[in-house]
C-alpha cells in the first residue's frame, strides 16, 4: 500500500526537507560548523546524499566571504550552462547580479581550439579577463578547476571558487590542487573532496550563498507559500 503525500506546498515541502536533514544528521552523530551549515544543508537537500556533510571542504571564512562578496553585486561565472540555470534567478536579481557561462562562446571554442585546449580551460581564461574578481563555481569540469588554480598562482583573486566537478579523471587531483592553492594564497573556496559533485550541486552552493546574503534562508521570505 502507498503511503499518502503529507506536503504540497514548496514551502512545506523544502521546510519539511530540512527538518529531516537536521534529523539524519543528529542520527549519525554529524554536528556541522554554524558558519558552513548552511550549504552543506542545501547540497545535501538538492542531492539527498549525506556523504557532503564528510567531504564538504572550506577555506577558512569562505561563507562569510562569499555572501560578502555576492552582497557587492559580484557576478558568477559558471562551466556549465546547467549550473547557471540552477541559480535562482529572482535572487540574482534582488542583488543586482548576473551569472555567466561562456562555453558556447565562438570566443571560446576558437581559443581552444588554436591553444588545444578543452573550452572549459579557455572559458576560464577568459573570465579571468573579463571578469577578474568574480565567484567562479565549476560543477562539471576538472580542467577549469587546474586551468583556475593555475591562474591563481598568477595572480588572479577570484571572489570565492566553488570546485565541485564529478566524475574519475582529474577530478579528485583537481580539487586537491585547488585547495591547497587557495589556501596559499588566501583565496576563499569551497570543494567537495572525492569523486562526487556535479552541477546541481554547483548551483545549490551559489543558492544557498544567495539565500543567506538576502536572508532569505526560509522560503516564505522568497515569496513561497
Amino acid at each position: 500500500m502507498n503511503a499518502e503525500p503529507k506536503h504540497h506546498l514548496p514551502a512545506d515541502i523544502e521546510r519539511t526537507s530540512m527538518s529531516i536533514i537536521e534529523s539524519e544528521l543528529a542520527a549519525r552523530g554529524i554536528v556541522l560548523p554554524p558558519e558552513t551549515k548552511t550549504v552543506v544543508k542545501r547540497v545535501i537537500h538538492t542531492t539527498a546524499d549525506f556523504d557532503y556533510a564528510e567531504t564538504l571542504r572550506f577555506t577558512p571564512d569562505a561563507v562569510a566571504l562569499g555572501v560578502r562578496a555576492l552582497q557587492k553585486g559580484v557576478p558568477i561565472v559558471t562551466d556549465t550552462n546547467m549550473a547557471k540555470a540552477g541559480i535562482s534567478k529572482p535572487s540574482l536579481a534582488r542583488l543586482g547580479m548576473q551569472v555567466h557561462c561562456f562555453m558556447a562562446d565562438e570566443a571560446v571554442a576558437q581559443r581552444a581550439r588554436h591553444n588545444g585546449t578543452t573550452r572549459a580551460v579557455a572559458a576560464m581564461q577568459y573570465a579571468a579577463e573579463t571578469l577578474p574578481g568574480a565567484l567562479l563555481a565549476v560543477g562539471n569540469a576538472p580542467t577549469a578547476l587546474l586551468e583556475i588554480a593555475d591562474l591563481i598562482e598568477q595572480g588572479l583573486r577570484p571572489a570565492l571558487v566553488v570546485g565541485v566537478p564529478v566524475g574519475f579523471v582529474n577530478v579528485v587531483e583537481s580539487k586537491q590542487r585547488l585547495m591547497q592553492v587557495c589556501e596559499s594564497a588566501g583565496v576563499p573556496a569551497i570543494a567537495a573532496m572525492g569523486r562526487k559533485g556535479g552541477s546541481n550541486v554547483a548551483a545549490a552552493i551559489c543558492n544557498a550563498l544567495l539565500y543567506t546574503a538576502l536572508d532569505t534562508l526560509d522560503p516564505a521570505r522568497r515569496g513561497w507559500q
